[in-house]
């Protein structure tokens, strides 16, 4: 993903998830926040509960990779905040990207319907 599509900084971070409304699934909980910036910012975080730092690792690096194919499916002017939950790092790709999905379709954040 690259840095302009980014939730880089903490303040950033607590801002979304205080104020944010989230949305929760068995592998990740997405929080929302709608913004000012002209296009859309993701920050994926994973806590200890996740597992080790390899665990978590994992988990971040599956919800980026899901992410990179469904920026262009999703509306603009949007932070978004992806939390990991334990059962992320034992699943797939395409289950992973199943869950965005189903997610973002909850928060109204699908501008095109093409995506799987």
């Amino acid at each position: 993903m690259q840095r302009k599509f980014r939730l880089t900084r903490s303040t950033d971070f607590k801002r979304v998830r205080r104020f944010g409304k989230s949305y929760a699934h068995p592998l990740v909980v997405l929080i929302v926040q709608h913004s000012d910036q002209p296009h859309l910012r993701v920050g994926v975080t994973a806590g200890r509960t996740v597992g080790q730092a390899v665990q978590r690792n994992r988990a971040k690096r599956l919800l980026r990779a899901a992410m990179q194919s469904l920026l262009p499916d999703l509306a603009h002017g949007t932070d978004i905040l992806l939390v990991a939950r334990q059962p992320l790092t034992s699943s797939t790709l395409e289950q992973t990207r199943t869950a965005l999905v189903s997610l973002f379709h909850r928060a109204g954040l699908m501008i095109s319907s093409n995506a799987t």
